[in-house]
């Protein structure tokens, strides 16, 4: 009995690697420590807690230095057969520099957000909510089987529900949090039931394990497994706000702090689309017949959808601008998509994943920015209208510039080089699949998305309505500016920092 039982219980022990794993650790015991902090600390000092947060953070990302350059796994079973459940490799690492990125400048934006919402915003689980949201964020790269990709789904999305609600006696930031919620809920539980049957096909969880042993299913299983597949990626469908899973979107990002916003149009779409990089060139290769077309339509569709929306939003309407840049991300995210869908098609999944993660980290650092100057702007103008940017260029003629930046990054022409070599490597992508009728429904996208980004940046210079005011703005916006611009800048001059990711691919 003692025999038999002794590899099995060899099988249990885990070795842990606690360099591998300590960017997300930090980061939830930072979390932690800020809500019991929270409860000792005075109310004049309460913004001490931001402070503590962004310096979590930052420590967060700097640990992922020691681990480049080297592969690292944890959590595995021993035996014949390995499997780990935590892998820190190239993919993992860059994936969590742009979560971790991501959220040290939401933090940033956070700062002089909650000093003006005038108590509306509690400023403990504000900080409590953020980091364990990033945490999550920064463990689902790194997860290698499908129990630990739901979980860290999970606990990326969970607080994220409270952060878009946790505004104080307002409405539209309710509506905003239980919209988001039940939609969240009902895709993470299509992703369940589409779990159990890939276990139920295969006997495992672990990604490398389930890709070996789907191809060898029973014919009667085959449907199962099929259907599993499918379901699976409808969670991940929906954090990359892919049509149709993002009617979520305008309503959530406009009701959210616009921080909270900020931080779900690029830590949140990260998460997304690095659990469907995993689940589909990793797990479920040899489905690539059934993701690759499903993806290429959702691209399209996704891509079609949110530029259309974003084109006909009205400059006076209230919140114009978020709105439009929640539609544009719609339509961002259908880019995104274009390269995992090409994975499908092509043996050289490497180069189409690095396409995506190429194009994900220009995004992030420019939409991050245009967020930074949206937050600026909504300290004088409330109501945060595309017609309130008119004549900004006056009123504060380096925020005009850094924000007609970011949107030239995000339309894809001069001086955003970056966005420019951004959109030809996933339009090669497309190509070099065979895709041509997804590159031209992309091109026609980039024609319809120059008008309305264009639109914006020409209001930015126009002739003000009034005398200008200029207002100082807090020194953590301002870093937030300058940390975003600086980036977006640096990787103009020099692309090849990002796009050599997809000429070499990240695995």
């Amino acid at each position: 009995m003692s025999a038999l039982a002794q590899p099995l219980a060899a099988n249990l022990v885990q070795s842990v690697d606690w360099l591998a794993i300590a960017p997300p650790t930090l980061t939830a015991v930072v979390g932690l420590i800020v809500l019991i902090a929270d409860l000792f600390v005075p109310e004049a000092r309460k913004p001490l807690l931001g402070w503590v947060s962004v310096a979590g953070l930052a420590a967060a990302a700097l640990l992922l230095l020691p681990l480049l350059g080297h592969d690292r796994s944890t959590f595995c079973l021993t035996g014949s057969t390995r499997a780990c459940s935590y892998t820190a490799d190239r993919f993992t690492l860059v994936v969590q520099f742009l979560v971790l990125g991501g959220a040290l400048l939401t933090a940033l934006l956070s700062l002089t957000t909650l000093r003006d919402g005038n108590r509306r915003h509690p400023q403990g689980e504000f900080w409590f909510l953020l980091l364990s949201s990033a945490a999550g964020a920064a463990l689902l790269p790194a997860s290698r089987d499908l129990a630990t990709l739901i979980v860290a789904l999970e606990v990326a999305s969970l607080p994220a529900f409270a952060l878009v609600g946790i505004r104080h006696g307002d409405k539209r930031s309710s509506e905003a949090a239980l919209k988001f919620f039940l939609s969240s809920v009902t895709a993470t539980a299509v992703s369940l039931m589409g779990v159990s049957f890939v276990y139920a096909t295969t006997g495992s969880l672990y990604l490398t394990q389930v890709a070996d042993r789907i191809q060898h299913v029973d014919g009667q299983l085959h449907t199962l497994a099929q259907t599993g597949v499918v379901l699976t990626l409808v969670g991940f469908a929906f954090k990359t706000a892919a049509v149709p899973f993002h009617f979520w979107v305008p309503d959530t990002y406009v009701g959210a702090p616009l921080p909270i916003a900020a931080y779900l149009s690029v830590v949140g779409k990260a998460v997304g689309f690095s659990g469907l990089i995993l689940v589909t060139v990793v797990a479920f290769p040899s489905y690539a017949d059934v993701w690759g077309p499903a993806l290429a339509a959702l691209a399209a569709l996704t891509m079609t959808v949110g530029n259309v929306a974003a084109l006909r939003q009205q400059a006076t309407r209230a919140y114009s601008a978020v709105r439009l840049l929640a539609w544009s991300s719609v339509g961002q995210a259908g880019y995104l998509l274009v390269p995992i869908a090409a994975a499908g098609y092509t043996k050289d999944t490497q180069k189409a994943v690095g396409s995506t993660v190429a194009y994900a980290l220009m995004y992030a650092a420019v939409n991050l920015g245009a967020f930074a100057v949206a937050a600026a702007v909504a300290r004088t103008q409330r109501l945060n209208r595309i017609s309130d940017y008119r004549g900004l260029y006056a009123r504060n003629p380096l925020t005009a510039l850094l924000l007609a930046f970011f949107l030239l990054c995000l339309a894809g022409l001069p001086p955003g080089i970056i966005g420019l070599f951004a959109k030809v490597t996933v339009f090669s992508a497309a190509v070099d699949a065979g895709l041509g009728w997804l590159a031209v429904v992309m091109a026609v996208n980039v024609v319809i998305a120059l008008y309305y980004y264009l639109q914006w940046t020409t209001l930015l210079f126009r002739a003000p309505e009034g005398e200008p005011v200029r207002h100082r703005l807090p020194a953590p916006l301002t870093a937030a500016l300058a940390l975003t611009g600086t980036l977006g800048v640096v990787l103009s001059g020099a692309p090849q920092l990002v796009l050599r990711f997809a000429a070499t691919g990240l695995f």
